[in-house]
C-alpha cells in the first residue's frame, strides 16, 4: 500500500526546497528549468504556510568546486557543469533565486550529487529539530527532488512530495524519443506516489495542518 499521510504537524515537519537557485531557474540559465519558474507562486504559497505555522525550511543548491574536484561523474554527463559554466561555488548562478529566497537564519545545504542527503550534514539537521516529515519541493522532479526523496525515506521519514511544487525540463531524444517536461513529471509522480511518498498538491498539504 502506498505510504499516506492524514496529518501534518507543523513542528515535526520540514519544507525541503531543492535547487531553486539561479543556475535552474533563470531565463536563460546554463540549466534552466522553465517548469521551475512556473512553479514559483504555488511555491512561495506554500513557504508563507510553512512560516506562518512553524514549520522548519530548509534549502539546498547544488554546487561544485571552481576547481571541478567534487564534480564526478556529472562531468561526462552534464557539459555546463564541465566546462564550469554552471553549479560553480562562490557564483551568482549558487544563490537562490530571490522570489522565493530564504528568510532569516533558514539554512542553505550545499550539495555535490542530486540528493540532499549525500554528503551532507541534513540528516543530523532533521534529526536535531525532531524532524519525522519531510515535504520535498523544487527542481527537478525526476532527478534531484525524486533522490531527495527517496533517501528521506531510505532514513525513516515521512515523505509529502508537493506534485504543484516541483518541476523539470524537456528531455531530448536519447533512442527512445524526446520527453516533454510535463510527462516526465507525470510518471515521476506515479512512481513516487507507488514507492516511496504520498504525492499531493499544495493544497492538500495546507489542509492537513488544518486544526493543528
Amino acid at each position: 500500500m502506498a505510504m499516506q499521510i492524514d496529518r501534518i504537524d507543523p513542528k515535526t515537519t520540514a519544507v525541503i526546497v531543492v535547487d531553486m537557485q539561479n543556475d535552474f531557474i533563470a531565463q536563460g540559465a546554463p540549466l534552466e528549468t522553465p517548469m521551475g519558474r512556473d512553479l514559483m507562486p504555488t511555491l512561495a504559497k506554500l513557504l508563507t504556510h510553512a512560516r506562518a505555522t512553524g514549520m522548519t525550511v530548509i534549502y539546498t543548491t547544488h554546487a561544485h568546486r571552481s576547481n571541478g574536484c567534487d564534480m564526478g561523474l556529472f562531468a561526462e554527463i552534464y557539459p555546463p557543469i564541465r566546462d564550469r559554466a554552471g553549479l560553480v561555488d562562490d557564483t551568482p548562478g549558487i544563490e537562490i533565486y530571490p522570489d522565493v529566497a530564504p528568510k532569516h537564519d533558514e539554512v542553505v545545504i550545499k550539495k555535490h550529487r542530486y540528493s540532499a542527503f549525500f554528503g551532507t550534514d541534513l540528516d543530523i539537521i532533521l534529526r536535531t529539530k525532531g524532524i519525522t516529515t519531510v515535504a520535498v519541493t523544487g527542481v527537478t522532479t525526476e532527478n534531484c527532488c525524486h533522490a531527495t526523496a527517496r533517501d528521506a525515506m531510505f532514513n525513516g521519514y515521512r515523505v509529502a512530495f508537493i506534485s504543484d511544487a516541483t518541476g523539470t525540463y524537456d528531455y531530448p531524444d536519447a533512442g527512445f524519443g524526446p520527453i516533454p517536461a510535463q510527462e516526465v513529471h507525470r510518471v515521476t509522480l506515479g512512481v513516487l506516489a507507488v514507492s516511496t511518498a504520498h504525492v499531493m498538491t499544495t493544497e492538500e498539504m495546507i489542509q492537513k495542518t488544518a486544526g493543528l
